[in-house]
């Protein structure tokens, strides 16, 4: 866990107001991520393209048509972009209907922290429209989030902030009033272009000093930050919390 860093330190001293969460949801909300890597290594497997984690890594937050392009500036424009790309969706989705989809640790309680005071909140994902909404009723929290953003309804992903501007715009929040919560490096780069506090929680990316300097704080889980922002009187800091950030319930 890390708290806080530099660049917010007197915004975190003087208090920084929050009206609203924007979550991530592959890695952050669900543990997809590791069922992608996981798809991605059968499917290159079978079309003879071997597959690294590094490379796996270096997909994490980026949306269908940034992939395409990193697979073919590795393997060469003649590779079978368009097979290995659907191949990792039967693989990803065989996994899903299996079972083998799953919150990551701590969604409900922050959500439950959310609902009790009524607190906003919107995913924006590099996935697009329809795989987000199925992941998320599969999982039984797509009615949890007023907004869903996907790729499908900005003009860039990650790591442009549109998706997280067009959360806030959804919203009804200037971006430096809605805390981004994010598990890649390109969530991260996306929500502080936004304009937007975030902080960090990493699924299979360790963070780095880029990431220290961007973001509000790294936590070790979702739980963590129903634990520093979730009060049962309401919604706001300890008195001994290191970061001063409230929403002020109604």
């Amino acid at each position: 866990m890390y708290l806080p860093n530099p660049p917010f330190a007197a915004a975190s001293s003087a208090g920084l107001a929050i009206d609203a969460f924007v979550f991530d949801m592959d890695g952050l909300l669900l543990n997809t991520e590791t069922l992608a890597r996981r798809a991605l290594m059968r499917a290159g497997k079978a079309l003879g393209l071997p597959m690294t984690d590094a490379f796996c890594a270096s997909l994490i937050g980026i949306s269908a048509d940034g992939s395409r392009k990193l697979l073919l500036d590795r393997y060469g424009d003649d590779a079978p972009a368009d097979d290995f790309f659907s191949s990792a969706t039967r693989e990803l989705t065989a996994q899903i209907d299996a079972g083998d989809l799953a919150l990551q640790p701590g969604v409900e309680a922050l959500l439950d922290g959310l609902d009790r005071c009524s607190v906003p909140r919107s995913v924006a994902t590099s996935s697009g429209g329809d795989k987000a909404r199925h992941h998320l009723a599969a999982a039984g929290i797509l009615d949890r989030f007023d907004h869903v953003v996907t790729r499908d309804d900005v003009a860039a992903g990650k790591p442009r902030p549109d998706l997280f501007l067009e959360a806030a715009r959804r919203l009804r929040k200037t971006p430096r009033r809605c805390l981004a919560l994010e598990d890649s490096y390109n969530g991260v780069r996306a929500a502080h272009a936004a304009g937007m506090p975030v902080v960090m929680v990493p699924d299979l990316l360790t963070p780095t000093d880029e990431m220290r300097e961007k973001c509000l704080a790294v936590l070790d889980s979702l739980q963590q930050v129903a634990d520093l922002f979730v009060r049962p009187a309401g919604f706001g800091p300890l008195a001994e919390a290191p970061l001063a950030a409230t929403i002020t319930c109604p």
